[in-house]
């Protein structure tokens, strides 16, 4: 559903690099192996534990753009059905997810008997199981069963709220609504935007909530109308608009993670319309990791754990060792991202195959548990 100028090689690209940084600051936030291996280069340690994480601002962004792609490309619903939408997303979502959650389930059982550190998930519950295989997870308050599935979880409540805006508009009576729909879709999202940017991320205690994170997700979609816009003034109308938001955003109150994502929007608008750029291949291993990075995502956090506790308990002292088991298991969560979107993600799953790996997440969890119970 994504038009020619949605996903190029640079997209690929910039979802290759944050992966990549994602799966680093990972490595260097849960330990052992970062803890042994700081003192070998503390200051860029210290770096992707504290600053890697505003990756994921890139990925709200291009999150954005690409969902303002598919959904909206001249500001009008292009789809049919707001429940089929937000259906198909689901489904797409949460297969790769179970999987990678049933991984992550038999990885924590096998080394939790090995490696004692809070990077550990405890064993499951049914209530932790269930929630985790319906992304609810933080809004019910049970622990994830690996890192970062939070974020998959936002990026389906984003992808829904924008699916209701765009449906709702579009669903107005009247010929003077149907006549403005896209321009009334547009002011919404505008809306929207300034919303999350000036009050909801403000407020911690909402970060469970789409509103919290839609700010950098609607500049992302200002950025595509911008790309498309075919005139220059339309296109500088709406960089005017993504400065003001995010700049009084950051007058308000400075985060990082919102300055991140406004200069990401921005570059984003200026590269995309370029069409050297747009025309441009890439570097192909960049390009092929932004393909696969949902997959990455998803795997890197069983993979990681399971390398800390070989080499924990193999070189428990040895920071040059240490280091070196990180670089093996950042290729190795590349590998096995690979392996899951080529056998998984890039499939089109079925409701049926949806059903059938929640379920079998949730029966594998409980199985572990038991088994760890008879143990």
């Amino acid at each position: 559903m994504s038009s020619p100028t949605s996903r190029t090689p640079l997209i690929d690209m910039i979802k290759g690099m944050a992966c990549a940084t994602i799966v680093w600051h990972h490595l260097a936030f849960y330990g052992p192996m970062s803890d042994i291996a700081h003192p070998l280069a503390p200051t860029l340690m210290a770096w992707l534990y504290d600053y890697g994480r505003m990756a994921v601002q890139v990925f709200l962004v291009l999150g954005g753009y690409l969902a303002a792609a598919s959904l909206a490309p001249q500001g009008v619903a292009r789809f049919d059905h707001a429940g089929n939408a937000i259906a198909k997303r689901f489904v797409r979502l949460v297969v790769p997810y179970a999987v990678a959650l049933l991984l992550s389930v038999v990885v924590s059982a096998l080394v939790r008997h090995w490696m004692e550190h809070p990077s550990v998930p405890e064993q499951p519950t049914l209530s932790q199981l269930v929630a985790n295989a319906l992304l609810l997870q933080d809004i019910v308050g049970e622990d994830a069963l690996s890192a970062g599935v939070w974020y998959v979880a936002i990026d389906f409540q984003l992808f829904a709220l924008t699916v209701l805006l765009l449906a709702g508009v579009k669903a107005l009576p009247g010929a003077w609504a149907r006549r403005h729909a896209a321009a009334l879709a547009q002011v919404l999202v505008v809306a929207g935007t300034a919303a999350s940017l000036w009050v909801f991320n403000r407020m911690g205690a909402l970060d469970m909530w789409a509103l919290y994170f839609f700010g950098a997700y609607g500049l992302g979609m200002l950025a595509y109308w911008a790309v498309r816009a075919p005139h220059g003034h339309q296109a500088q109308g709406w960089l005017a608009a993504m400065v003001l938001l995010g700049g009084a955003a950051l007058a308000m109150d400075f985060r990082g993670r919102i300055a991140v994502a406004v200069v990401t929007a921005l570059c984003l608008v200026a590269a995309m319309r370029s069409e050297r750029v747009r025309s441009w291949t890439g570097i192909a291993p960049l390009v092929q990791l932004g393909q696969m990075s949902y997959s990455v995502f998803l795997v890197h956090f069983s993979v990681c754990l399971l390398v800390n506790a070989v080499v924990s308990q193999l070189w428990p002292d040895s920071p040059v060792l240490n280091a070196l088991g990180m670089l093996l298991a950042f290729a190795l969560s590349l590998a096995a991202g690979r392996l899951l979107y080529l056998r998984v993600e890039r499939h089109v799953p079925s409701w049926a195959t949806a059903l059938r790996w929640q379920a079998g997440l949730v029966g594998t969890g409980l199985l572990v548990a038991v088994s760890n119970n008879w143990a």
